[in-house]
């Protein structure tokens, strides 16, 4: 691991105004981070993870905050930065708030606009990582800058961290500086991050504001058929590929069996008031239908999954081949990760051998206490229709590297966003975009968090 020094990009003009709105920079530096392609491929490549952390090193030098940059390859670097000025309660155990700044891959010929151009348009600021995650990240510095230009301390001393390799499972990122560098996060004992605290609208004087308090599992399979090769024009009954087949049909259309976390349980419930409705435990995806497009997230955490992803067999095509092999996808529902594997390996048979290739822990937490009673407070300073509820999320984040630390992983990148967008298709998707207004709304609402968390 190395550490470098910020570049000497000349960070963007401020204005007298910007000292003292924790929302007056927030646009402005989520649009020049998305300016930085920090594109992940995964396999250890990445385009501009180094250049980023460098230009967040600078926002936070600016205002006198140092930080380490550190990569555990080469251009592969994470931001840490330890924020504790005078005023803040140093008896308190350090708030963990950590973001990411690498993205997926874009394809700009789908895309009406340069994913990295960082447009402006109806309203909305367009590009790559708008939602996942450079909007947080802009949060972050713009709540940061202002409150050290304004001298107004947090409550608690902040440990700020920008992993790199987020999109690729973290190995480069959280995963690793939890393994080599746990003096770094062992002495935080509550965190927040991306993929939590945004809305949905019930009514106009209802919303509710998703807070993540748990995320599924990950399992990465791959399936392995062995069988007989020869020539394409004989009769086979040994043919690898058609094993394979035979077994990811079986897998691709299982259904699995409802297991409601108590995260899910609590969700639901809170569902039930909201709409004034009952929830049929017995057709529960019926009740999610209600929810609009954010039914596809939630109805992804009822059960565990497995998709198959990624499928390899043959070079040649009238030659059979003597083996094939499949990719699965599998995330569970906390506590359920051998149901997962046990499963799999049953519907797969007896003929194909089943390989995990990535494990990836499940993370919950229970939805209560001071950090919780903040973000109700915080939320309600801005929308007073707020109701914050807790839910399990489908899909995983870097609170996953913290494996073995006792540490509080909640999702609270908070956003009140219009009830007309599909936002949970704005994840990896094409014209990803989040409003100008709610990128605002989620500065004002962490500057009051960090008064109370």
């Amino acid at each position: 691991m190395t550490s470098r020094q910020p570049s000497s990009q000349t960070p963007p003009v401020q204005t007298e105004n910007a000292s003292r709105r924790p929302d007056a920079e927030v646009v402005d530096i989520c649009r020049d981070l998305i300016t930085h392609d920090t594109t992940n491929y995964g396999a250890g490549e990445s385009k501009g993870e180094r250049e980023c952390a460098e230009r967040v090193a600078e926002y936070l030098a600016e205002v006198g905050i140092s930080s380490e940059l550190i990569e555990t390859e080469p251009r592969r670097s994470t931001l840490v930065a330890h924020w504790e000025p005078e005023g803040t309660d140093s008896s308190v155990p350090p708030l963990l708030i950590h973001c990411h700044t690498d993205v997926v891959p874009a394809v700009a010929g789908d895309w009406s606009v340069d994913p990295f151009a960082a447009e402006v348009k109806d309203d909305m600021l367009w590009g790559r990582g708008a939602v996942d995650m450079k909007d947080f990240d802009a949060m972050l510095l713009s709540v940061v800058r202002s409150r050290v230009r304004e001298g107004r301390a947090p409550r608690r001393p902040i440990r700020m961290v920008f992993f790199a390799d987020e999109e690729a499972g973290g190995e480069l990122g959280s995963h690793t500086l939890a393994r080599t560098r746990p003096e770094l996060f062992n002495d935080c004992t509550d965190a927040i991050s991306e993929v939590g605290g945004f809305s949905l609208t019930v009514r106009e004087d209802l919303r509710l504001y998703l807070v993540q308090t748990a995320e599924k599992g990950l399992v990465w399979l791959k399936l392995i058929a062995e069988g007989r090769a020869g020539h394409g024009s004989m009769r086979n009954h040994e043919n690898a590929i058609t094993e394979l087949a035979g077994a990811l049909h079986r897998i691709g259309t299982h259904r699995w069996p409802d297991r409601l976390h108590p995260a899910q349980k609590a969700f639901l419930a809170e569902v039930e008031d909201a709409f004034g409705i009952e929830v049929d435990n017995d057709d529960v995806e019926q009740t999610l239908e209600r929810l609009g497009s954010i039914s596809r997230m939630i109805g992804a955490t009822m059960h565990n999954t497995v998709n198959p992803t990624m499928i390899e067999g043959g070079y040649k095509a009238n030659v059979i081949p003597g083996r094939a092999e499949a990719q699965l996808d599998g995330r569970f529902i906390p506590g359920f990760e051998q149901e997962l594997i046990d499963t799999v390996r049953e519907l797969a048979g007896p003929t194909i051998q089943v390989e995990t290739t990535v494990r990836r822990r499940a993370v919950e937490t229970e939805f209560a206490g001071g950090l919780v009673e903040a973000m109700r407070w915080s939320l309600s300073q801005e929308d007073p229709h707020a109701r914050a509820v807790p839910y399990l999320l489908s899909a995983g984040t870097d609170a996953k590297g913290f494996e073995g630390m006792d540490i509080n992983c909640f999702g609270f990148a908070p956003l009140r966003l219009p009830p007309e967008l599909d936002f949970t298709a704005l994840f990896h998707g094409v014209d990803e975009r989040v409003p100008l207004e709610s990128l605002e709304f989620g500065a004002r609402v962490l500057d009051h968090f960090l008064d109370r968390a």
